[in-house]
């Protein structure tokens, strides 16, 4: 293949995602900062570390049950400190609920300011980094906006390697000068050149220079929204095990049988993090989720652990039966499968959970780049595209003029 078709590949490819990525590059750069823009959008849902004895999972989800009635409660969700977010959705066979998310105080039960729907337009300040979220991560479309930014995030993996080799400096006989000589000015942005010359450089260079970055981003991309994919490709190289949210088939509700209360259900989870921490050596801290995965017939009892990767998000997880208590499996983020340690960092990195306020400020501002990237590559196609109509306009007019001198017409 000729380095003229890659060059026809990054050109549409990034035509393609332009629009994508400019809207997930900016609401990435506000995710870095999500704690604190919901702290200033909606205070009055976020109490803080306050005094008296804070309240058992099982206790906020029946309190949550309590004052949504027409709700059915599936999970609840600890990390952030002073508040528990009850996750919730509609009774089967009833119309869908206007919220999917309450939020309680965690030592008096309390709910906090409004109501809110993670996938819906925001009707409150309360909702406008929920939004900012879902736009992000599913396009505020639900499966088909992840099914859709999961092809995005597979082309994009594809296409920095592209862009990469279209860098690269083309072998040549006659130029003395070095490989690495000739890459240079790739790599270099000229303030004092004309308008488009600058945005070529900011295109070309920028991309080189977070390469690394991109590429992170791009595949932990796919990882979360086309999995089957990155499991494929992961297992060619590593053990992965897929989450199991995408490895267990859906399970059909029983009409006979009901899932174990919220109270044994918690204990449940709690004994078998204790003996799955004692049997494979990580210590156990606190609780961060406790979910009722329906579909799955499973809990989920999450906790932060010493195998966790940063102090933000805890992600180590046994899953049981939601009928029976039977333990299903343990996810450890680091030390159980080679393939699932490569992608807890590339999730974490993607997240900006490592490294503290340094790496949340470069995730801001890799997110502006990207919506750069996207911006001057079509600038880039755009000139080009009026400099080709205007030779091919030249060209006609030149052959036109010339049968006229000949033919006298």
């Amino acid at each position: 293949m000729t380095r003229a078709f890659f060059v026809w590949l990054h050109r549409w490819a990034g035509l393609t995602m332009a629009a994508f990525l400019i809207v997930v590059g900016l609401t990435g750069s506000m995710l870095a900062f999500l704690p604190e823009l919901d702290h200033f959008f909606a205070p009055e849902i976020h109490p803080g570390r306050h005094a008296g004895v804070e309240l058992e999972p099982a206790a906020l989800l029946r309190r949550a049950e309590a004052i949504a009635p027409e709700a059915r409660v599936n999970t609840v969700y600890l990390g952030e400190e002073g508040v528990a977010q009850i996750g919730v959705d509609a009774r089967p066979g009833a119309p869908p609920l206007p919220f999917d998310s309450i939020a309680l105080d965690r030592v008096t039960g309390e709910e906090l300011g409004d109501r809110i729907r993670w996938n819906g337009l925001p009707t409150s300040r309360a909702g406008i980094m929920p939004f900012v979220y879902s736009l992000h991560y599913e396009l505020a479309m639900g499966r088909v906006g992840a099914w859709i930014l999961g092809i995005v995030a597979l082309v994009w993996t594809i296409d920095c390697f592209v862009a990469f080799y279209l860098t690269l400096p083309l072998p040549s006989r006659a130029n003395a000068r070095s490989y690495l000589a000739r890459w240079k000015p790739a790599w270099l942005i000229k303030t004092s050149s004309s308008f488009y010359r600058l945005n070529f450089d900011l295109h070309r260079a920028g991309g080189l220079w977070m390469w690394g970055a991109l590429l992170i981003f791009a595949w932990s991309s796919v990882y979360m929204d086309l999995n089957s994919v990155y499991a494929r490709v992961t297992n060619l190289f590593f053990h992965y095990e897929q989450p199991i949210w995408a490895a267990t088939p859906d399970v059909a509700p029983s009409a006979e049988k009901t899932p174990l209360g919220w109270e044994i259900a918690q204990a449940t989870g709690a004994r078998l993090m204790n003996e799955r921490a004692a049997a494979d050596g990580f210590s156990v801290g606190p609780v961060t989720a406790f979910y009722l995965i329906r579909e799955k017939g499973v809990f989920e009892y999450r906790v932060h652990s010493s195998r966790d990767v940063g102090d933000r998000h805890g992600a180590t997880s046994v899953f049981f039966d939601a009928y029976t208590g039977e333990l299903r499996r343990l996810d450890l983020p680091t030390g159980q499968h080679s393939g699932n340690t490569i992608t807890a960092w590339l999730v974490a990195l993607h997240m900006a959970s490592v490294f503290g306020l340094p790496y949340r400020i470069f995730v801001c501002a890799l997110g502006l780049v990207i919506a750069m990237l996207s911006v001057t590559g079509v600038y880039i196609w755009w000139k080009k595209r009026a400099a080709r109509k205007a030779h091919s306009a030249a060209h006609a007019f030149s052959a036109m003029s010339h049968e006229s001198n000949v033919t006298g017409w």
